[in-house]
């Protein structure tokens, strides 16, 4: 078995009966997808099975430990760079301002593209689905959240989007673009910063 392959079964068995947040869509399409976003980038094997595991930290009992050990320190340090700090025991909602300021502070500063590329694969796979469900159901959508105000999540991805500018040659960076245009009509967007 090829690393990306290992690591689509372990994902498969991490994220078993998980769904996407206020739907009954299988959340293991989601890191699936994000891989598939990369590999419009990259294709790096190593890079595409950290995409895949990207949210296995931060969302089931698997520790860094534990994918260090089976999928190599690499692939582990590439997670760790997508794992937020969810702290337990206080309320998601009260931590979702610094939990993305964090992110979005680590994105930034980080020098390594693979990073980058795993970031873009993550939220344009969420970018997507936002707007298949504003499409579908409107602005019901944000009750799905922790953090329910609409111009919050506009503020991340504007500031995510930004961080991930070297990526602009990428389809994916337009696409991005493009959804975040029409999730949020008429606010700033990175592209307004440079007009």
């Amino acid at each position: 078995m090829t690393i990306l392959e290992e690591a689509i079964s372990f994902a498969v068995q991490a994220h078993s009966g998980a769904v996407r947040k206020g739907s009954t869509v299988p959340y293991i399409l989601h890191p699936l997808e994000a891989a598939a976003i990369a590999s419009t980038m990259t294709e790096e094997q190593t890079v595409l099975a950290a995409a895949v595991l990207h949210d296995v930290v931060e969302d089931t009992p698997c520790t860094l430990e534990e994918l260090e050990a089976r999928f190599g320190p690499c692939v582990a340090s590439l997670v760790a760079a997508e794992t937020e700090d969810k702290r337990p025991g206080q309320a998601p909602e009260s931590t979702w301002r610094i939990r993305k300021e964090e992110a979005i502070c680590r994105l930034r500063q980080e020098p390594r593209r693979e990073v980058k590329i795993i970031a873009m694969g993550d939220k344009l796979s969420n970018l997507r689905a936002m707007y298949q469900v504003l499409s579908r159901e409107g602005n019901s959508l944000w009750t799905r959240f922790h953090q329910q105000d609409p111009l919050a999540h506009c503020w991340c991805y504007r500031e995510v989007g930004a961080a991930l500018d070297c990526l602009r040659d990428y389809p994916a960076w337009q696409e991005y673009w493009y959804l975040y245009q029409q999730i949020w009509p008429g606010q700033p967007s990175h592209l307004d910063r440079e007009a």
